[in-house]
């Protein structure tokens, strides 16, 4: 198993950890609000500090990653959901018009920045998690759409579709049954770089103001309310700071290992 894959997945998986755990346990409540004990050291009652709130990091920090990664994850459900299925019918029908229509779309998507296209969502819809959801997962479709198609067509050349025609079978059968599970490491791979790229959008609406909202915690958020403390106090920011790069961190390792696992011309070129 390569070494990347498994030091990313220790990385996500302690963030994992902590946003599952976050669910029914946090060492203090993360609305509470103590502003007697704000910007408190780091101590047996705190072990990260408080926040100009007087809110706790750790507990923040941990609720930060329950939204961080619930948000990416739903983000990239959409994105494979509605993304493969477009991506695999235009492979089907391809030099048609809804190929053309389909590819089209993609690059007109793709003419936008990711968070540009976010920020305009969530600006007209109102700022929110759901919204940021949205938004991220619309941007998600067409890099599906076209991993799938580009994989898919390459698949559509070999010798067992043919085999699959001949014994009858239509596009939407062939697609599911043959085309889907052969290109299903590449979306894997892609499936964790969105997660990263989700996690970061999400913080970077966040931080505008534009994702999560108060009171529920966020990575971005805590970053956006500790700049004016960075100098005074960096830890504030440092902490979901680094909570961020490490989980990104975490993702990438384990798509880089995902892809030289699943990739058999890479493993042969191990061997």
């Amino acid at each position: 198993m390569p070494a990347q894959l498994i030091l990313g997945a220790l990385l996500f998986g302690v963030f994992l950890a902590a946003a599952l755990v976050s669910l029914v346990w946090t060492p203090h409540e993360v609305t509470t609000l103590d502003i007697a004990a704000k910007l408190s050291p780091p101590g047996p009652g705190h072990p990260l500090g408080t926040d100009h709130l007087g809110r706790d990091m750790l507990s923040m920090l941990m609720a930060g990653a329950r939204t961080s990664i619930a948000v990416a994850l739903v983000a990239v459900g959409i994105g494979i959901a509605l993304g493969v299925p477009l991506g695999l019918a235009a492979a089907a029908s391809r030099g048609s018009l809804f190929d053309e229509i389909i590819m089209r779309g993609n690059d007109l998507i793709f003419a936008f920045p990711s968070l540009v296209i976010a920020i305009l969502i969530t600006a007209v819809f109102g700022p929110s998690a759901l919204n940021a959801i949205v938004a991220i997962g619309i941007f998600n479709i067409p890099v599906f759409a076209r991993v799938a198609r580009g994989a898919a067509l390459s698949i559509w050349q070999r010798e067992f579709i043919m085999a699959a025609r001949v014994a009858g079978k239509g596009s939407a059968m062939i697609s599911a049954e043959h085309i889907l599970p052969n290109i299903a490491n590449l979306l894997v791979v892609q499936g964790t770089i969105q997660f990263s790229m989700g996690i970061l959008a999400e913080a970077g609406l966040s931080y505008v103001g534009l994702g999560a909202q108060p009171p529920t915690p966020s990575w971005g958020r805590m970053l956006a309310d500790a700049q004016t403390f960075f100098y005074s106090y960096p830890r504030l920011a440092v902490l979901p700071g680094l909570c961020i790069v490490l989980t990104v961190l975490g993702l990438n390792l384990m798509g880089d290992g995902l892809r030289d696992l699943l990739d058999p011309r890479l493993r042969r070129r191990v061997g």
